[in-house]
């Protein structure tokens, strides 16, 4: 029997789909349904899928550009933008970008969010590599 919330939050396929031992595709549902779902934004590129190139968060664009304060507030624009558009499911509590302190190439993106069905309050944090071309 599923669970109590997969009623309400809906059930798709497992990311990233790929079958299991024996040929079948994995399915999940309802608070960790979400968060694959919200993972599944941010590690899509505009423009990326086919039959749906709007779909994804822009912050694939900036891999290039440098560590700065200004860089963070674009990242946290672009994830929120994103997660507004494609993941009605939930409402974005905050959105914060830090440097890993040991790796200046390297975005913690820490979301907060509640799941509107049941108000549960939940934290990803989302690594996200930038490729400097100067120090």
């Amino acid at each position: 029997m599923a669970e109590p919330s997969a009623d309400i939050l809906g059930q798709g396929w497992s990311f990233p789909v790929k079958p299991d031992a024996d040929g079948r595709l994995r399915f999940v549902s309802g608070d960790e349904g979400i968060r694959q779902g919200i993972w599944l934004v941010l590690t899509t590129a505009a423009g990326e899928r086919q039959m749906r190139p709007e779909f994804g968060c822009g912050v694939h664009d900036l891999v290039f550009e440098a560590n700065t304060p200004a860089l963070h507030g674009l990242v946290q624009q672009n994830v929120r933008d994103a997660l507004l558009k494609w993941e009605p499911r939930i409402d974005v509590l905050q959105v914060g970008v830090e440097t890993a302190p040991d790796q200046r190439n390297l975005l913690l993106i820490h979301i907060a969010y509640r799941i509107r069905a049941n108000n549960a309050f939940f934290n990803l944090v989302y690594p996200f590599f930038l490729n400097e071309g100067v120090g």
